[in-house]
């Protein structure tokens, strides 16, 4: 993983699309990290990555806790905003992929409508597994140098490993369920929420029978991991 701030994550991958260095992006949060140990394909997708940041404070606190520095945690809505904002500044055209056709149309309409010169090559929902190939076609068709794909873990990642030599962007990053959040259809926490690592318990609130299980079981496996390597650490350090 790569311990950097936004600033320097955004001003990296400005960088490397200017200088046209093809970059895919992944972020790592505490489901994922244990989803990794025992999905290959996911783990393989994910340390794949030209960058990979930390999205998700469990990550950013369990890191601390092993003694390693990450001075903060680079969450992917924000990382993707800052990124439109990029791509406006700059005239790069971006494509859009994922959610609902509803949601992905008003996310489409409120990004146009707030920020000044973003132009979106294209777009198109994310139930496309039946024709993967016609949607990377129509990816490459639409000049984009900019992919955003709001999917569910892993399927995102597994799309962008499998079809990115054949996409036609600079750039590839997988959004999750921002796309939902940007039409309204979902509400982000409150900042102070984020800022203390509780983001998490906003989101059982909104959805108790899908998230409350999630949370449950990769938060105590993660803890146990933790445990673990610090008891390693622990170990090297007395008997060395």
């Amino acid at each position: 993983m790569d311990p950097w701030t936004m600033e320097y994550t955004v001003n990296t991958i400005h960088e490397r699309i200017k200088n046209g260095i093809f970059t895919q992006h992944a972020a790592v949060n505490v489901a994922k990290l244990v989803n990794m140990q025992t999905d290959s394909v996911l783990r393989e997708s994910v340390t794949s990555s030209d960058i990979t940041n930390i999205d998700g404070m469990g990550v950013v606190w369990g890191a601390r806790f092993l003694g390693l520095d990450v001075p903060e945690r680079v969450t992917g809505i924000d990382l993707f905003v800052n990124l439109l904002r990029m791509s406006a500044n700059d005239n790069y055209p971006v494509f859009l992929l994922g959610a609902e056709s509803e949601v992905l149309e008003q996310t489409v309409d409120n990004l146009t409508g707030k920020i000044e010169n973003l132009v979106i090559a294209g777009y198109h929902h994310g139930y496309f597994w039946d024709d993967e190939e016609a949607v990377v076609q129509k990816i490459r068709r639409s000049g984009a140098k900019l992919l955003f794909v709001a999917v569910t873990s892993p399927k995102k990642e597994i799309f962008i490993d499998k079809w990115k030599a054949d996409l036609g962007v600079t750039f590839v990053m997988g959004v999750g369920g921002t796309f939902d959040v940007i039409a309204g259809k979902v509400k982000r926490a409150p900042f102070w929420m984020q800022n203390y690592g509780s983001e998490w318990i906003y989101r059982v609130f909104q959805e108790p029978g899908r998230m409350w299980k999630r949370y449950l079981t990769t938060n105590s496996k993660f803890l146990l991991l933790l445990l673990s390597e610090k008891m390693r650490h622990f170990t090297r350090k007395t008997f060395s």
